[in-house]
C-alpha cells in the first residue's frame, strides 16, 4: 500500500531563490512531525502538498492520487484538512459559524453539519465559546478554532502548520491528546519548532534543513544521533541539533 504522501524530485522557487530542489519526502501513516529551523522550507513543503503552490518540478502523490495531474488535487481535496500558520477567518462570524462554513466548503451534507461542528468544537474544548466572535478571540483560541475547522469534515489527511503557536502549556497538552486521537483514523503531518512536542506524538520525525531532508526516522532514532558537547536539554534536542549540523548536499 502506498504511503499517504510521496514526493520525488520536488523543486520550489520564490523568485530566483530555490526553497528546495530535487527534494524526496515520504510521509507514512500515523503522526509525522516535521522539524526544522526558520527558512528550512517547512511551510513551503506543506503548501506544496495541499496544492497552494505548484512545484516547478517533481512528482507528488497524496492519498494515492497524482495531484499534479489535471484534476488530481480536486479528487482528494475534500479528504484533506489544513491549518495554515495564519488562520483565515471572518471577524464577525461566531466560532460555530466559522466551523460550519468550513464544513460546507468541504462538502459535508447540510443534514450532518450541525453534528460534525458540535463534535469538532467539543474535541477542541470550544463548546463554551461557540457563540464568540472570531475577531474577539485570543491568539490561542483562534488557533484552536482553526484546528476545529481543519478537523470538522473528518479528513483522511490532517496537515497542521505550527498548531501549538500561541497555546499555553495546558492547551499544548490538550493538543497532543487531540493529535493522538485524530491519528486513530487519519494520517497527521505537523510542522513545529518545538522539538519536545515530537516526543509525545510522533511516530515519524522528518528534519528539514536548507530545503533538504537531513533525517527521517523515529524519536529514538533522532535521540541516537545526539553527540557529546551539542547544546540541548534532552537527547532529542541534541539529536535534532546534530542532524542540523550534517552537511546539506544540493540535489
Amino acid at each position: 500500500m502506498d504511503d499517504p504522501i510521496m514526493g520525488h524530485g520536488l523543486t520550489q522557487q520564490y523568485g530566483k531563490r530555490n526553497v528546495f530542489r530535487g527534494l524526496d519526502v515520504v510521509v507514512p501513516a500515523g503522526v509525522t512531525v516535521l522539524l526544522g529551523p526558520n527558512g528550512a522550507g517547512k511551510t513551503t513543503l506543506l503548501h506544496t502538498i495541499v496544492g497552494l503552490k505548484r512545484p516547478e518540478a517533481g512528482s507528488l502523490h497524496v492519498l494515492g492520487r497524482d495531484v499534479l495531474r489535471r484534476g488530481g488535487l480536486r479528487t482528494v481535496a475534500a479528504r484533506i484538512g489544513f491549518l495554515p500558520q495564519v488562520v483565515s477567518h471572518y471577524p464577525g462570524y461566531t466560532v460555530r459559524e466559522s466551523v460550519s462554513y468550513a464544513a460546507w466548503l468541504k462538502g459535508v451534507p447540510e443534514r450532518d453539519i450541525g453534528l460534525k461542528v458540535n463534535r469538532a468544537l467539543r474535541v477542541m474544548s470550544l463548546s463554551g465559546r461557540a457563540g464568540s466572535r472570531m475577531g474577539s478571540l485570543s491568539g490561542g483560541l483562534l488557533r484552536r478554532a482553526g484546528i476545529a475547522q481543519a478537523l470538522v469534515h473528518e479528513p483522511d489527511l490532517v496537515i497542521l502548520d505550527e498548531p501549538a503557536a500561541g497555546l499555553d502549556p495546558q492547551q499544548r497538552i490538550e493538543l497532543r491528546r487531540v493529535l493522538r486521537k485524530v491519528a486513530g483514523s487519519a494520517t497527521v503531518l505537523v510542522s513545529t519548532h518545538v522539538v519536545d512536542d515530537a516526543r509525545h506524538v510522533a511516530d515519524t520525525i522528518i528534519v528539514l534543513n536548507e530545503g533538504a531532508v537531513v533525517f527521517t526516522g523515529t524519536v529514538a532514532g533522532l535521540e541516537d544521533l545526539a553527540q557529546p558537547g551539542v547544546d540541548g536539554d534532552s537527547d532529542l534536542e541534541r539529536g535534532y541539533l546534530t542532524a542540523l549540523r550534517q552537511p546539506v548536499v544540493p540535489a
